[in-house]
């Protein structure tokens, strides 16, 4: 299944080299329920990273605009995997088909190296076997090691000391197999500073947020005709959600803007496959050395991230130009970058 990963490019319009991926179908010649727990576990930092980049960048400052004011924001969230997110333990999953001489085996989001691993299963019953390489991770092709997603963002200033904010991208070709993806995100943040009284002359400024992501990809894979797996119509299905809800101040100078907040994230992703998938396996015997056999793909992998939040940043005021950056404290520690241009 070369270029498997161009899902997640397409998400990130990034690009890198995806050859330790090549063929990462093969590990469905394991039994069903072990095609599921090692999809399960490859996988997770990567979605589970990309819960938590969703959910930042909302915001560079607690003040909101006046009415019909608004701001153009475009940049790059990152959420950087703790290390002991890039292995996994092979052992642990409970795997009744498959055996390895390794102990561990790369995440979406570890090393290169990819894990030799053996299949043993039953077919008519007859015992076969079949061998494949679990896929090693991009880790050294991640902007600074960490899962990123897009901010392209718009804000609008309401009445009542509410903001509006957009993200959206529409429905768009990727890669080069008939791929889409396409993102909504909608924000409300309300300033309560007038609520502290005397705070109101001051350059503080508080804001309650609340955000909402979502996030849906496809890809189609490749057939394939030869080889220990054959592909006809194979699809492969993504949908994010994610929302936070956050408690944000900021101190509003002429140049520099100091802001923070500290609040909820969740999210959740589902991943499917769907198509004819065929293996193929050495049965030992030189009469009939191989046979066939239709196989099952995991029809739905999901993932959850939830935790608290804590965000330090900075911006920059150059007239109606800002740059800004932030760093979150979470499950997976988010930093977030970008430029905007504000009016009003």
């Amino acid at each position: 299944m070369k270029k498997y990963f161009l899902i997640f490019i397409g998400i990130f319009t990034l690009s890198f080299n995806t050859n330790a991926q090549e063929d990462f179908e093969a590990i469905l010649l394991a039994d069903a329920a072990d095609s599921q727990k090692l999809m399960q576990a490859y996988f997770a930092p990567g979605m589970e990273g990309l819960i938590n980049a969703m959910n930042n960048g909302w915001y560079h400052t607690a003040k909101v605009h006046k009415t019909f004011g608004f701001d153009l924001a475009i940049g790059l969230s990152g959420a950087a995997i703790p290390s002991e997110k890039e292995l996994f333990n092979i052992s642990a999953l409970g795997l009744t088909s498959i055996t390895s001489s390794s102990t561990t085996a790369s995440t979406f989001a570890g090393p290169s190296g990819t894990t030799s691993m053996t299949v043993n299963t039953t077919i008519n019953g007859n015992n076969v076997t079949a061998n494949f390489d679990s896929p090693g991770g991009v880790l050294s092709d991640l902007p600074a090691k960490a899962v990123p997603a897009p901010i392209v963002q718009l804000s609008v200033g309401l009445p009542f000391k509410l903001e509006g904010m957009l993200r959206f991208v529409p429905e768009t070709s990727i890669g080069e197999n008939d791929g889409s993806v396409k993102m909504l995100g909608l924000g409300l943040k309300k300033e309560i500073t007038n609520w502290f009284g005397l705070l109101g002359k001051t350059p503080l400024h508080i804001s309650l947020l609340a955000a909402y992501t979502t996030m849906d990809v496809n890809y189609g894979i490749a057939d394939q005709n030869s080889g220990e797996i054959q592909v006809q119509n194979a699809l492969t299905e993504f949908n994010l959600k994610a929302y936070t809800v956050q408690a944000i101040a900021s101190l509003n100078f002429p140049i520099i803007n100091i802001y923070g907040g500290i609040g909820y994230n969740s999210g959740s992703s589902s991943y499917a496959m769907s198509g004819t998938f065929t293996g193929e396996y050495q049965t030992g015997s030189p009469l009939q050395p191989t046979v066939t056999q239709t196989l099952s793909a995991p029809s739905d992998l999901d993932f959850e991230s939830s935790g608290m939040t804590t965000t330090l940043g900075a911006r920059l005021s150059l007239g109606f130009f800002k740059i800004f950056g932030s760093y979150a404290f979470q499950e997976y520690n988010t930093f977030s970058a970008g430029i905007a241009i504000s009016i009003r």
